[in-house]
């Protein structure tokens, strides 16, 4: 099958099988668009999270966010920077909900492209079958035509449903990975703003400069001299 051949078919789909080439073309530049852009938060979320596990994460916590400034989860980290020592661990929470619900619409992001992509590819092949069915039915028309040409063109007209499924089937499998991994990485935020909460003294006793601490009185000795 060469190319004079595939263009050929292309125009007795009516047009259609340009149609599907250029949603395979949408459909695989959101799947890699998608896909790496989730790796990369999946493997920082799950960096982060190591951190804050250890005794010591409240020290590089910001060191470690520094090298993904632009994910949802650095955004956390900078919402519990900006609160002051005062804040009581529900009002964190509660702005730590707020900037969580800013970042999870763009988690699925494009995705409904290939949702669309998915359901528009079968019909286009399903019309692209139809259009090249009248052309093989006017073959028989001509009493000279075989009817090796009349199956040969319904067998070319098939062509159009079989690229439209294909399509289909690729951009459904991607589709559910995708979004599992958009789940995926809404648990680590869900998990990330809880450790937050409950690490919210010393993170902030991390986060501050080393003059602020050594500014700041000592309970012990300001006693000792009120005593004197």
């Amino acid at each position: 099958m060469n190319m004079t051949h595939l263009i050929q078919l292309a125009n007795d789909s009516g047009g259609t099988l340009y149609l599907m080439a250029i949603l395979l073309l949408v459909a695989l530049t959101v799947i890699i668009e998608r896909t790496r852009y989730l790796s990369s938060m999946l493997h920082g979320g799950e960096q982060i999270i190591a951190q804050l596990k250890t005794e010591q994460g409240a020290g590089a916590l910001l060191t470690l966010t520094s090298r993904w400034p632009n994910l949802p989860h650095s955004q956390l980290i900078q919402v519990l920077r900006q609160e002051s020592a005062q804040t009581t661990p529900q009002a964190l929470g509660e702005h730590l909900e707020e900037a969580l619900m800013h970042e999870v619409p763009t988690l699925d992001r494009a995705l409904w492209v290939l949702d669309t992509v998915i359901t528009l590819a079968p019909l286009l092949g399903l019309f692209g079958t139809i259009i090249g069915m009248f052309n093989a039915f006017n073959v028989m028309g001509d009493i000279q035509n075989g009817t090796s040409q009349i199956t040969g063109g319904i067998a070319e007209a098939l062509i159009a449903t079989a690229s439209g499924l294909f399509i289909a089937m690729i951009g459904l499998l991607f589709f559910n990975g995708l979004h599992n991994r958009v789940r995926v990485v809404v648990h680590q935020l869900e998990t990330i703003k809880l450790m937050l909460v409950n690490r919210q003294v010393q993170l902030k006793a991390a986060a501050l400069p080393r003059a602020d601490v050594a500014s700041q009185p000592m309970p012990q000795v300001s006693a000792i001299q009120a005593s004197i």
